[in-house]
């Protein structure tokens, strides 16, 4: 059994929706501009550059991976396009600030965008100062979760224990290496099909439908009900 979350000294997050609500939306500008950059790189019109844009993100884990495959596009051209959005829509999230404030141990971000996106929605958020370390796809040499690269790569460049560190996600498969080194995994549910593969494995080790509320309760050893049983 990993830790209880009140012991761990690590705490890795996820960016997208997970440290603010999916029901903001954000991911749908970041998928219309991949989009138009699919249709200009391929000369494709917006429903065939739908079709390959899903399919480059079934096939590769994400759509960019699947470009820099098959048509060897420079992914830091593509980052700044696809995430030159608008973050009006993200609330400044004051709760979440005074929760992270009460968590003990160091927080990360592992994020499968660019350090400057991450930059972005932690300053429109208000919380960027709980955040020592900005791990994006970059740094794991542009190999997106699930794949064990970026993981591994976390571990060793910043000194991370995995027995004494927790994950937190919003795409329950993204949680399985995680897990699989060690660590306590906590998946901040979400709709989408694609977001919920893996959700009922015994590698989520805990689930929430509100991050602000568990990390403020569980966070200091409060409700933990004995076992790491996922609670609400």
């Amino acid at each position: 059994m990993p830790l209880p979350p009140h012991e761990i000294e690590t705490w890795v997050f996820d960016l997208d929706n997970t440290l603010y609500p999916a029901g903001s939306n954000l991911f749908q500008q970041i998928s219309t501009r991949m989009g138009e950059y699919i249709m200009r790189l391929l000369d494709l019109d917006a429903d065939a550059a739908r079709v390959v844009q899903k399919r480059l993100f079934t096939t590769y884990g994400t759509t960019m991976r699947g470009l820099m495959t098959e048509h060897a596009i420079d992914p830091h051209g593509f980052m700044a396009h696809v995430h030159d959005i608008d973050l009006s829509m993200i609330e400044p999230a004051p709760a979440l600030d005074r929760a992270l404030d009460g968590l003990s141990g160091r927080k990360l971000v592992f994020t499968n965008g660019s350090v400057r996106h991450a930059e972005r929605v932690l300053e429109r958020l208000g919380i960027a100062r709980h955040f020592e370390v900005l791990f994006d796809i970059a740094a794991a040499e542009f190999m997106p979760k699930p794949d064990l690269t970026g993981y591994r790569k976390l571990v060793e460049h910043h000194g991370v224990v995995p027995e004494r560190s927790a994950m937190v996600e919003d795409m329950a498969r993204n949680l399985e290496p995680a897990a699989a080194l060690g660590m306590l995994t906590l998946w901040v549910r979400a709709p989408l099909d694609w977001q919920k593969e893996g959700a009922e494995q015994p590698y989520v080790h805990y689930q929430t439908d509100d991050l602000t509320q568990w990390l403020a309760t569980h966070g200091r050893g409060q409700g933990l009900g004995g076992a790491a049983s996922p609670p609400g």
